[in-house]
């Protein structure tokens, strides 16, 4: 499915379902084909589909004048347009990842057809400021085996052995294209105020997954808090033995909490 909204596509995948629609909407450093394990491990019977972002194949790019603002724009045009092809009177159920939960966040606030939100390590700023400089000196350098260190050496702070392995892995050539809109989604992230009082008005039902190994831990643990303690009627559910890569490292387990926030969401509201 494409969505198209000035002039720049937005590409989704589609699992076929029947009922209220699942979108999911990954944060940096993913796209579709990175959460297609977690969609192939959901026992939902719904319509599930994966938005990838702009700035990554094969969505349209970034663009000039790039904030979080033209994220959320861009995911109100993307629920209109599945509001429409699914017929889905009962609103789409979105669940956000990481910056992903940022934008799935503002857009819930905006958009009156968002049924439910299940948000995974959802940030907000100051995030990750330490790393923009190199991030920065990276982009306008080209060097994408840069910025792929960088981001997870200085921003989710995993050991150089760490890096190194992964750099022999397959993965690193996945995880290359995907770095080259790194350095202004990051600074996006960190110029835009998050609305907290907002969030905690939203009235659609919302579940707050936390990896239990970053309980209190920067740099996901402290913006989780931060945003839990601002949403007091959300429910905060925490994943034993998860960190910030739950889609990757146990899809299996991911999808089973997601799968229980929608259970618990249906509980919530009359359809």
């Amino acid at each position: 499915m494409q969505v198209v909204r000035d002039g720049v596509v937005l590409a989704l995948s589609r699992r076929s379902g029947e009922g209220r629609p699942l979108l999911l909407v990954p944060g940096v450093m993913a796209d579709a084909a990175s959460w297609q394990p977690v969609v192939d491990a959901l026992s939902t019977d719904q319509p599930v589909y994966v938005l990838n972002r702009r700035g990554r194949r094969p969505s349209g790019p970034l663009g000039d004048g790039y904030s979080v603002g033209t994220e959320v724009e861009d995911l109100c045009r993307v629920l209109d347009e599945l509001g429409a092809s699914e017929d889905c009177g009962g609103g789409v159920d979105v669940f956000g990842w990481s910056y992903g939960g940022l934008i799935a966040l503002e857009a819930a606030g905006r958009h009156a057809g968002v049924h439910s939100l299940t948000l995974y390590e959802p940030v907000i700023r100051p995030f990750g400021l330490q790393a923009l400089d190199a991030l920065r000196q990276a982009d306008e350098a080209g060097d994408l085996d840069r910025a792929v260190e960088v981001v997870n050496r200085d921003v989710s702070g995993f050991s150089a052995e760490y890096v190194a392995q992964l750099r022999r892995s397959p993965v690193w050539q996945v995880l290359r294209p995907l770095a080259a809109p790194l350095a202004r989604e990051l600074a996006a992230l960190n110029d835009h105020s998050a609305d907290l009082p907002g969030y905690g008005r939203l009235a659609m039902p919302v579940t707050l997954l936390l990896g239990g190994d970053n309980e209190g831990i920067p740099p996901y643990g402290e913006p989780f808090a931060r945003i839990a303690t601002a949403m007091p009627r959300a429910r905060v559910r925490v994943m034993p033995g998860q960190g910030h890569l739950a889609h990757a490292q146990d899809p299996r387990m991911l999808a089973r909490f997601i799968v229980e926030a929608l259970d618990w969401a249906r509980q919530q509201r009359i359809p």
